[in-house]
């Protein structure tokens, strides 16, 4: 059902317009089955649904610079607990959110080997002596710089570090989601590559569904949230056995609580 969906997704961005005839015969689907994706997508705000199709919505997925603004202190916050915990040496692979963008301008300069799927976050270290770059390859999604799919989920297959950093579009009590299926297909391999996984979410994506299941939260090992989270979201978040780390910075700008 999910690839299905990316699959109505992709053909309605490409073509601006599709109709529901259509997607039913390309994908070999009944009418119906496709009418209840369209009316899924548009709930999720990715399509808008119209008389016998669908248009793509070009807000959906927001570009990297749109993106950025958005709580940028609270994810500045959650970038410094996140830096702190990496020692030099290590094997850190990371997304392509903006969070994980502010973490990665914290690790410049420092001896490190960085796995990215992201083209923003490879830029950073590209002429950097300290740190070994390896850059994950595939198809790249032209809003944000990402590669992901199959290309990139191979790539990783022989890849081991310490630890993954995730960022993702929401977090519930059924677990974390994102908002493309794609993604969530790249970000799991990415789960399994690492011996400690973590998820730095800004307190605005907490309890807050996306379009696509990435897994329950207990899968994760450690979740990193800013200090703006409430007492309802965090009680949800500790009904688990992640480990779970409140961000913020004292007075002096340099200290993360637990």
């Amino acid at each position: 059902m999910e690839k299905r969906r990316q699959k109505v997704l992709d053909l309605v961005s490409e073509r601006g317009f599709a109709s529901l005839t259509d997607l039913a015969e390309e994908l070999e689907a009944s009418e119906s089955t496709i009418r209840r994706d369209l009316d899924y997508l548009d709930q999720q705000g990715v399509l808008k649904r119209t008389h016998g199709g669908a248009i793509y919505r070009a807000d959906a997925f927001p570009t990297l610079e749109e993106r950025s603004t958005s709580q940028l202190e609270e994810k500045r916050q959650i970038a410094r607990a996140a830096a702190a915990r990496v020692r030099d040496g290590d094997a850190i692979l990371l997304d392509g959110g903006t969070t994980t963008l502010e973490m990665a301008r914290l690790l410049v300069g420092r001896r490190l080997q960085i796995v990215t799927n992201s083209l923003p976050i490879a830029n950073l270290f590209a002429s950097s002596r300290e740190t070994d770059l390896v850059i994950l390859g595939g198809y790249v999604f032209p809003r944000t710089g990402v590669a992901l799919g199959p290309l990139t989920v191979r790539m990783m297959e022989d890849i081991h570090v310490q630890q993954t950093i995730l960022s993702v579009g929401g977090v519930t009590a059924k677990g974390l989601f994102n908002s493309n299926l794609l993604l969530v297909e790249t970000e799991r391999q990415m789960m399994r590559c690492a011996d400690e996984i973590v998820v730095v979410a800004d307190h605005t994506k907490i309890g807050r569904q996306a379009l696509a299941f990435l897994c329950e939260l207990s899968a994760v090992d450690t979740l990193i949230v800013d200090r703006a989270v409430t007492p309802a979201q965090r009680e949800l978040l500790e009904h688990t056995d992640t480990r779970l780390i409140v961000a913020g910075a004292d007075v002096n700008g340099d200290s993360f609580q637990s």
